[in-house]
């Protein structure tokens, strides 16, 4: 029990027998589409109608009262973070209330897979599979699946509290095998909002794939004209077979430094 902001001559009842009743329960809206609610105030506790008042407190919207029940529509929905409240008030200011949950949801606006590092690899690399997930709300309903060809290979969920819209990248490591040359990896995001959102669930997949591209590592000695010997010399090629007398090009990683050829 607390008092009413609104009006402090009126204490808030949250735990009252005859609870106003909604309808729905909860209510999930996508930004900018209409919605509504109604409320049966009462069962026999606002009784008679003269002496009491009953009503939808909200941000946004209007209320039209017909007897115990007040039904609330907004015509566009526009704000994030709303909580309505339906209510009444008996002669002796007592303010009974219930409140209605709002999920405000947005589907992203992109969603992109990457390999972190990005460059050449080997059998037996550690990367970091990466999906970035643009201006989606609310990230906390967020599950990105990661895919390795149609094998599911992990999920992780946003823990983001934030009900306005945002930008997430979620990661998982991966170490490689022989078996993933040429396979495409890719993410997909999942907006799960219950049995009152969308049904089924809003999936967004990346529109595009990343293949794991081997290459072939070789160890040499070597030097490269006008430097001093290196202690680490890398050379690789693609994995793809190559023909007699194909002429092909090998590129040399020393160290850190940029590639070059030879």
């Amino acid at each position: 029990v607390f008092k009413d902001l609104l009006n402090p001559y009126f204490l808030s009842n949250y735990s009252c027998l005859d609870k106003p009743m909604m309808t729905p329960s909860r209510l999930v809206v996508k930004f900018g589409d209409p919605t509504s609610a109604t409320c049966v105030a009462c069962q026999q506790a606002c009784f008679p109608l003269d002496d009491s008042i009953r009503n939808m407190e909200a941000s946004l919207g209007t209320s039209n009262i017909n007897g115990s029940t007040v039904t609330w529509t907004v015509n566009r929905m526009t704000e994030w973070d709303l909580t309505p409240k339906c209510f009444y008030t008996t002669a002796t200011n007592d303010q009974c209330c219930t409140d209605l949950p709002v999920t405000v949801y947005k589907s992203p606006e992109s969603v992109s897979f990457s390999l972190n590092p990005s460059g050449p690899l080997t059998e037996g690399s550690e990367v970091t599979l990466q999906c970035d997930v643009q201006n989606i709300a609310p990230a906390g309903n967020l599950t990105v699946t990661f895919y390795r060809g149609h094998t599911l290979l992990g999920q992780v969920k946003s823990s983001n509290p934030t009900k306005e819209p945002v930008n997430e990248i979620f990661s998982m490591s991966y170490n490689s095998t022989k078996e993933d040359n040429g396979v495409q990896f890719w993410c997909e995001a999942k907006l799960e909002l219950g049995a009152e959102g969308p049904q089924p669930p809003l999936v967004t997949s990346t529109a595009s794939f990343c293949n794991f591209n081997f290459h072939t590592v070789y160890d040499i000695s070597t030097l490269v004209q006008n430097s001093a010997p290196l202690k680490s010399v890398r050379v690789v090629r693609s994995s793809a077979k190559f023909s007699k007398n194909t002429l092909c090009s090998l590129t040399a990683y020393f160290n850190v430094e940029t590639p070059v050829n030879v």
